[in-house]
């Protein structure tokens, strides 16, 4: 059921990408980000009390503010790496991180001993993410802004690893409550930050963006929050490494809907990675 659960939460993530992607053609990014958020909260504030009754515990309630810092964090990061240029480097670099940092708390920190079959399948997870999330290279970019798209893509793992970390840690009967905690302080972080890292991506104009962009982007965000859920629920059920690295085979979702839907054409490395990616999967799920 958790290993189910963690593959519900990469496809909501992945969706949440695609749709996004597809708004911030026509909004800037900063602006899809925090109405993002702000989609997100508006939907568990209504939820929580609904399908969680119960008043939360404080300490549930911080371990949830702490992986909205970690969102925060990681998404200003991602999006001044892409707004560097190089995005070929910077979203790769983030996924894997993001998986690689939990799996090593996991094991280390956590004393998680899952079986073999898992452990297979996390080692050709982290290729395939790297692989599927590499876009093709902009020899237009020069190398300064390639090693700084590579600093701003670890900086963003370090916050995602922080958000799957620390919303884990929230007790199993805290229900929705840590995740609404989590988009309180993601609202704030974005905020903040949208107006210091994010700047830079707002120096452009935005074409002309109008109600149903915006809905869409806070769409985007209510996603998001669905994919947080279901990987509270199933972290909460299963070792945090399996929950950690199903979850995090988001980036297949974009890819297959690229192919599928906009016809978009994928790499051989990219179609490599969809392939070992979908076979990591299967050894983590069955072990």
């Amino acid at each position: 059921m958790g290993a189910a659960l963690a593959l519900v939460s990469a496809l909501s993530y992945g969706l949440s990408d695609v749709v996004g992607g597809i708004v911030a053609r026509r909004m800037r990014a900063a602006r899809v980000a925090f109405l993002g958020q702000l989609g997100g909260l508006l939907a568990v504030a209504a939820a929580a009390p609904l399908l969680t009754p119960a008043a939360p515990a404080g300490r549930d309630l911080l371990w949830g503010g702490a992986s909205g810092l970690g969102t925060g964090l990681a998404m200003a990061f991602l999006f001044r790496g892409m707004g560097r240029g190089a995005m070929s480097v910077v979203v790769p670099v983030s996924a894997v991180g993001g998986v690689a940092l939990p799996v090593l708390v996991g094991a280390t920190v956590l004393g998680e001993r899952p079986a073999w079959p898992t452990w297979v399948g996390v080692g050709l997870a982290l290729p395939a993410l790297w692989l599927v999330s590499r876009g093709p290279a902009d020899p237009s970019r020069d190398t300064g802004a390639t090693h700084g798209s590579v600093a701003d893509g670890l900086v963003s793992g370090v916050g995602i690893a922080i958000q799957y970390l620390a919303l884990a840690r929230a007790a199993p009967g805290s229900g929705l409550w840590p995740v609404l905690a989590g988009r309180v302080t993601a609202l704030v972080a974005v905020g903040v930050l949208a107006c210091t890292l994010m700047r830079a991506l707002s120096a452009e104009g935005e074409r002309r963006a109008g109600s149903r962009e915006a809905a869409a982007a806070g769409g985007a965000g209510v996603l998001a929050a669905v994919a947080l859920t279901a990987y509270l629920v199933a972290a909460q059920s299963e070792f945090v490494t399996v929950a950690v690295v199903l979850s995090s085979l988001y980036p297949l979702v974009p890819a297959v809907v690229g192919v599928a839907v906009l016809g978009e054409r994928l790499s051989r490395g990219q179609v490599l990675g969809l392939a070992v990616a979908t076979a990591a999967a299967v050894l983590i799920a069955v072990s």
